[in-house]
């Protein structure tokens, strides 16, 4: 009981973290504004929540068995991680596209992409995460997780928050089966991010207030945003 927990608390901080990260990176270098980087509602990033998870597990394997060469270790656990990573990425990305017909995310202009799901670029980023992860960061997830065994009636809170993972994503996914829905109308995948930019456009244009972490907030303005991101598919 006291793994899950762990885990659960493990999967919170990767998560939250995960989210600040990829809001302040489409706000800086991709779409130039401030939007909710994922595709909850919420502020967490699932993704990198089974990474920190993923990272957390892979560093406290022994690798002595390989070698005893500390920096060869490194070497090899980074290879690990990143290939770890890597693979979760493709994965999140691949049941989406297959189960729901949305992209959640698009390197189709990355040269060597696969599916536009996973690219070089973006598996170098998950090599210096991990890199500085087992160098830097690893101590410091340890003695987190220290902390919280010590406090284990902090995990009453850990219970709140993963309570409100699971309504998010059962909300979610209904916003996403509708989506889905216009998607095998038209026969097209919706690139998720791009449809969720429509959206806003769509508040400004009308002059309604942005609600920032609910960018899909009704159905009947789920359902127009989808129509109007269909055609200006259309058009290009």
């Amino acid at each position: 009981m006291e793994y899950f927990l762990v885990i659960s608390f493990l999967f919170i901080v990767g998560s939250t973290i995960g989210w600040v990260i990829e809001l302040l990176f489409r706000r800086i270098f991709t779409a130039k504004r401030w939007i909710n980087p994922g595709f909850l509602v919420g502020p967490y990033l699932p993704l990198y929540g089974f990474g920190l998870c993923g990272l957390f597990g892979l560093a406290n394997i022994n690798l002595s068995f390989i070698t005893n060469i500390e920096w060869l270790q490194i070497i090899i656990m980074v290879l690990i991680m990143t290939i770890v990573m890597t693979l979760i990425e493709y994965l999140a990305g691949i049941i989406f596209i297959k189960g729901l017909n949305i992209k959640l995310w698009d390197y189709s202009n990355r040269k060597c992409n696969i599916q536009g799901i996973i690219c070089p670029m973006f598996t170098f980023f998950w090599a210096t995460i991990a890199a500085i992860y087992i160098i830097f960061i690893h101590d410091i997830v340890i003695s987190w997780v220290s902390w919280f065994t010590n406090n284990i009636a902090f995990s009453f809170v850990v219970g709140i928050i993963i309570g409100a993972i699971i309504v998010d994503f059962a909300y979610s996914l209904h916003l996403a089966t509708i989506i889905k829905r216009h998607a095998k109308e038209t026969k097209i995948i919706i690139h998720y991010e791009k449809l969720k930019e429509s959206f806003i456009d769509k508040l400004k244009a009308s002059k309604v207030r942005q609600v920032f972490l609910l960018p899909l907030k009704t159905i009947g303005a789920l359902g127009d945003s989808i129509k109007a991101y269909i055609e200006a598919q259309k058009e290009e």
